[in-house]
């Protein structure tokens, strides 16, 4: 099975292709991962054209999308999300997502990303890769947490452990997905995994105009 990967909950929007099988087995096709920042929605078809294009694909030949749901900001995750959607849409597929956490890393772990507002999203996993709690936000000296941790680094002496530098990758969303790839009927709807409010909210109240 031929499946596009997308992921635009962290700063690098990620769009891949990989072939798989009832198995279990990955193989990676094509991949990139692009510094964003929060120009998720003018780089991610880009990326998508261009992995297509090193693996010599179309989108005809695509049979299945999976879609990163965040934890991330409500933007970033949007866009990854619609897009997914539309483009699952418009070939008739099965379009699956997963929490973006899951898709760093492998086996027992604790995965930390990025929240700002100086908070992290993050995660524990057991050796076969199930999530035993989270995916939360919370300050790092709110929380502690078990190593071996994977992710953004630049939390580690803030956590008081250490983190190993990671990434979502293509090969960690496929595997995520793996049981609803499986059995596409079983995905759910997609739902971004926001964990918090946008910061723009409408106002409370509406200030009464003053005629001259």
């Amino acid at each position: 099975m031929l499946v596009l990967a997308l992921d635009t909950a962290t700063p690098t929007l990620v769009a891949g292709l990989a072939n798989w099988s009832q198995d279990g087995a990955t193989e990676v096709l094509a991949e990139r991962a692009v510094p964003s920042g929060t120009r998720h929605a003018e780089l991610l078809t880009p990326a998508i054209a261009g992995v297509l294009a090193d693996a010599g694909l179309t989108m005809g030949n695509l049979e299945a999308v999976v879609t990163g749901l965040g934890p991330g900001p409500f933007t970033g995750l949007r866009v990854g999300v619609v897009t997914a959607a539309a483009l699952a849409d418009a070939r008739g597929l099965p379009v699956i997502g997963v929490c973006s956490l899951d898709a760093i890393g492998s086996g027992a772990r604790t995965v930390v990303t990025d929240a700002r507002r100086k908070e992290i999203y993050w995660a524990t996993y057991a050796a076969d890769g199930s999530r035993l709690t989270g995916p939360a936000v919370d300050k790092p000296a709110d929380v502690t947490l078990p190593e071996p941790a994977v992710g953004d680094p630049a939390f580690a002496e803030r956590l008081g452990i250490a983190v190993a530098s990671a990434d979502v990758t293509t090969a960690g969303l496929v595997r995520a997905a793996a049981a609803q790839l499986a059995d596409p009927s079983s995905a759910g709807p997609l739902v971004p995994l926001y964990l918090r409010r946008p910061d723009a909210t409408p106002p409370t109240a509406i200030k009464a105009v003053t005629r001259a």
